[in-house]
């Protein structure tokens, strides 16, 4: 690495310290840790694509909170501008071919931020590099275009002038800043927001940001290990180790075997008894193979591991509270690791004495562990040791669907995170209609049911309320009692008790009317027209004014030809008469149809937008060059 890349040079004076007016210097008597390496409004740039620093560059669009444009990428050749040279290591190039800014609206640029939101460790120093490149064709004297940039809510740079900084236009150029994040909140959140200067009388009353590097310093210890960290892994503890006491004993267990025979053969004979009478779940199958029964069914093991009870206590440090990470109908779910603390798991305790929750662990066990698909929780294993009825799965570290749409601190989701997380479900509710050796029935189709592992891949979870679909040519449905959650059961269940797989279709148009206006199914608070999510946007799209129902997180970037497909199929999920409602294959294909939509109508405006600069750019080299002519001349 080139020594003065991010470590201050000895004759330099160094960078601005937020809140301070001294300078600020990274001696490489310090360590830095990388928290966030971005290309803003772009895609992700691979290592391989770096400037011989083998950087990952990922996007920011789960960290950009409100951002009213992002262009799409340029490509080479169709660039308006050439780059004066990047400089050696700085950044890829194709960092700086996009952007994300404020848009053409100044009255609302007036009135917001461009913002972005970053959980950080409190208690440490931060270093920020800002990139920026001025492409704008239209920005030609370096007061087009001024701004202020706040971190951590602090007045960072007051007048931001890009093009003074780089002494020109296509020119990259970056800025560094420090940033003190004190306190002990778990975590800390780092800001960045730019205003338009509201003292100058600007052409273009917008900021702008091309990437953005943020590394952690470490303190005067030498440290960089936060000060709250997630529980480490539980290790087993050496005194509970059997072999340091049989080690000891080892004359004594001659003696006892010979002694204790007989009543051994007593003792397992009645254990073998008593086991097969009061559980019924562990038989050997003709060909030797462990199975493992629940409620008359066989799971091979080698699709469901049965865990003890030691093994379950050991993961989740015997139940600490600190490793709960939901509490559910079901009980508590607890963060575990397993295979000696390398594997994270989620793991379902049920509550102590519920019958309710005998049906569902076991309904849970035989669904899911002959399921196996992308876009469904896997089922590791499971406990049933003493009173323990415990469900082991695959740990989803972005958490529910829910969480990233409403009350929550995490940041909403863009329109296209939305889209693809949606297609995502629909693949996986449609192969439970479709897919599987029986159409299964899900249930309980919600938002909190939909979970984003960490590449925010969505996966259905909880089959607890599943039901096999009906059968046979002459069944449409099958008849029982009404369960699921408010909000999102089909009126024709509800009413009828009749239960098909167009019930899940219902219940999924609720989740995507939830995706589109970020709200939950009633809200008791709101005005009554609108205390039922699903009766207002019906109101609303049948007066023609969906647009006003979309979450205000999203109103700027969605397209219209995308709102109009995604709205549409919603509501015909939403049919009261399942006979009109569409199968699943037609949702997802759908979806995938509004995604595309929404990715031609950026691509068809940036093609545009260039268009308009090549213009100008011809327009202006004849000028030029006219101008050249009558020189000569």
């Amino acid at each position: 690495m080139p020594e003065d890349l991010y470590y201050t040079k000895p004759d330099d004076l160094g960078f601005k310290l937020i809140g301070s007016v001294a300078g600020f210097s990274i001696s490489d008597s310090v360590a830095l840790q990388t928290e966030y390496r971005l290309n803003v409004g772009g895609r992700i740039i691979s290592a391989t694509k770096d400037t011989g620093m083998l950087r990952y560059w990922d996007s920011d669009d789960s960290f950009s909170v409100k951002s009213y444009f992002s262009p799409a990428d340029f490509e080479g050749e169709r660039r308006p501008l050439m780059f004066t040279k990047v400089p050696n290591y700085t950044a890829p190039e194709e960092l700086y071919r996009t952007e994300r800014d404020m848009g053409m609206n100044k009255t609302l640029n007036m009135n917001t931020n461009l913002t972005w939101e970053f959980p950080v460790d409190s208690g440490f120093t931060y270093m920020l590099r800002l990139h920026f490149c001025e492409l704008n064709p239209d920005i030609n004297i370096s007061y087009n275009r001024i701004f202020d940039i706040y971190i951590a809510d602090q007045l960072a740079e007051h007048g931001a002038n890009v093009l003074n900084w780089a002494k020109g236009k296509a020119v990259p150029v970056y800025k560094d800043y420090a940033v003190i994040i004190s306190g002990d909140a778990k975590p800390a959140y780092l800001s960045l927001k730019m205003h338009p200067d509201l003292q100058s009388p600007l052409e273009y009353n917008d900021g702008f940001l091309n990437g953005l590097e943020i590394f952690k310093i470490s303190d005067s210890q030498s440290n960089l290990a936060g000060p709250n960290p997630d529980p480490p892994p539980p290790r087993p503890n050496p005194n509970d180790l059997p072999q340091k006491q049989a080690r000891k004993n080892r004359s004594k267990i001659v003696i006892g075997v010979i002694l204790g025979v007989s009543a051994s053969i007593v003792i397992l004979i009645s254990s073998i008894a008593f086991f097969l009478i009061t559980r019924g779940k562990n038989i050997k199958s003709s060909d030797g193979t462990c199975k493992c029964i629940t409620n008359g069914s066989a799971v091979p093991t080698e699709l469901c591991h049965r865990f003890s009870l030691a093994e379950v206590r050991a993961a989740t440090n015997n139940f600490d509270e600190l490793f709960i990470i939901g509490v559910g109908g079901f009980g508590n779910v607890y963060k575990g690791y397993i295979k000696d603390g390398q594997t994270p798991v989620a793991i379902k305790r049920l509550k102590q004495g519920s019958q309710q929750g005998l049906h569902e662990f076991r309904t849970e066990i035989e669904m899911l562990s002959q399921l196996r698909h992308n876009h469904l929780v896997s089922l590791i294993g499971y406990c049933n040791d003493g009173n323990e009825m415990i469900l082991v799965y695959e740990f989803m570290a972005r958490g529910t669907l829910r969480d990233h749409l409403y009350n929550s601190n995490n940041h909403p989701l863009s329109w296209k995170q939305r889209l693809k997380i949606c297609r995502s479900a629909a693949q996986g509710l449609h192969y439970l209609h479709a897919g599987a050796i029986r159409n299964i029935i899900h249930r309980d189709v919600k938002t909190t049911n939909i979970l984003l592992d960490e590449k925010w891949v969505a996966k259905f979870s909880d089959f607890g309320l599943s039901k096999i679909g009906p059968t046979g040519m002459s069944r449409s449905h099958i008849t029982t009692v009404v369960k699921g959650s408010i909000g999102y059961l089909d009126p024709e269940y509800y009413k009828r008790q009749r239960l098909t797989l167009k019930s899940d279709v219902y219940s999924f148009g609720v989740v995507l009317l939830e995706v589109l206006c970020g709200r939950p199914p009633f809200l008791r608070t709101l005005e009554k027209e609108k205390a039922s999510l699903v009766e207002w946007v019906r109101k609303c799209h049948h007066e023609g004014v969906i647009c006003e129902t979309v979450d205000s997180f999203i109103i700027e970037s969605i397209r219209p030809e995308s709102l109009k497909a995604f709205s549409d199929m919603a509501l015909k999920c939403l049919e009261d008469d399942p006979n009109e409602r569409p199968s699943m294959s037609e949702v997802e294909w759908s979806l995938e149809y509004a995604l595309q939509l929404q990715e031609c109508a950026e691509e068809t405006e940036e093609e545009g937008k260039r268009e308009e600069e090549r213009a100008l750019l011809t327009e202006v080299t004849d000028v030029e060059e006219s101008n050249k002519v009558g020189f000569n001349n």
